[in-house]
């Protein structure tokens, strides 16, 4: 799996349009508010023309993509945290996200109802947003209770864990983002508890279908973000989910005719890389090539062991071939003539784009 994503929003900002581009599944999606009440799931393979490039240069029979997941959850609404809506029950489903994917709506539409009467991308955004703190403090506080009576008894162990959630809670009581960098008692309390608070936001100008040079409703989301100091891309979510029904061959023209630069859905899974600092490399052979995702800078051996546990264990040395080399010379034998595949040991960190090929103890 390269990475998992959990999509939030108000009722009617387009989440489940954005997941029906995503992923095909063609889930419901209605000017109705808290049309989405069960949550979805779906698996997307990563389009990366490299890994064509890498199957035909290996002569390998088949490819396998590297994998996406995302799941989308009914609309958070004002008071979510206290059980208002539908949207609590099903944050849980996305404590164990990579990141989250805020979709926010930036276009007028009569046909289109807003849960608040009015649109402003900013607002809406801080609504979702202090909803999902509200949520994270509800979380901590009641673990913190059970760990602060377990302290009592003078536990040390319990009792520096109850100084680690009271830090904590007071970075999320002040609700100033960007919230600060954690250390690593922190990072460790955040992790076990699936706080989405800290967890890698972007977010999604939903601009509907018509597009417009200049947007203000997607400049007031993009300062909103920038005050996050995350990222914020537009996407347009009917155009997008229209794409995605047709066949590839088809698509640049669609694309070209509605006067859209780009693929959104690729543009949202780059963000999503760059978010999370993610590389992908490739392995392959006379049976298949294959994507993997890690993050950028993770030694050799731990990429060994996503491709195979034992790999890891029994690692002896990585062959390397940088894409741009094999994109130069076209031909794993003349890169080995040349001398050109690196050698390397356990601590490298892996680059995007490496072609890796792992020597390990038989």
């Amino acid at each position: 799996m390269g990475f998992n994503c959990g999509l939030v929003g108000l009722p009617n900002a387009g989440k489940s349009t954005v997941f029906n581009a995503l992923t095909r599944l063609g889930v419901e999606a209605s000017a109705y508010p808290f049309c989405t009440i069960d949550p979805h799931f779906g698996i997307v393979p990563i389009q990366d023309d490299r890994l064509d490039f890498v199957m035909k240069v290996a002569g390998s029979p088949k490819k396998t993509p590297t994998l996406l997941e995302f799941v989308d959850i009914a609309g958070l609404v004002k008071g979510a945290s206290k059980g208002e809506g539908l949207g609590n029950q099903f944050l849980s489903h996305i404590q164990r996200v990579d990141a989250i994917a805020h979709v926010v709506r930036c276009f007028e539409d009569e046909n289109v109802s807003h849960p608040y009467g009015s649109l402003d991308p900013a607002r809406d955004a801080e609504i979702v947003e202090t909803e999902i703190l509200l949520k994270d403090m509800e979380t901590l506080q009641r673990n913190a209770a059970k760990v602060r009576a377990a302290a009592r008894s003078g536990n040390p162990e319990m009792l520096k864990k109850l100084a680690v959630y009271e830090s904590i809670e007071k970075l999320l009581d002040r609700a100033h983002f960007p919230l600060p960098a954690l250390h690593e008692d922190q990072k460790q309390a955040v992790a076990e508890l699936n706080l989405l608070s800290f967890k890698p936001v972007l977010f999604i100008a939903n601009l509907g279908e018509q597009a417009s040079p200049d947007n203000p409703m997607e400049k007031r989301l993009a300062d909103f973000a920038a005050s996050h100091a995350a990222l914020c891309i537009p996407f347009y979510g009917k155009v997008q989910a229209e794409i995605a029904e047709l066949d590839p061959g088809e698509q640049a023209d669609f694309l070209a005719a509605m006067g859209v630069a780009e693929n959104g859905i690729q543009t949202l899974i780059q963000a999503g890389y760059a978010v999370l600092r993610l590389v992908t490399f490739f392995t392959a052979n006379e049976t298949e090539a294959h994507a993997w995702t890690v993050r950028d800078g993770t030694h050799v051996v731990h990429a060994a062991g996503k491709v195979h546990s034992d790999f890891e264990s029994h690692f002896i040395k990585a062959e390397v071939v940088p894409y741009k080399l094999l994109q130069e010379y076209g031909s794993l034998k003349e890169l080995h003539d040349r001398g050109l595949v690196q050698m390397h040991g356990r601590d490298y960190g892996v680059k995007d784009g490496d072609l890796i090929f792992f020597r390990v103890k038989k």
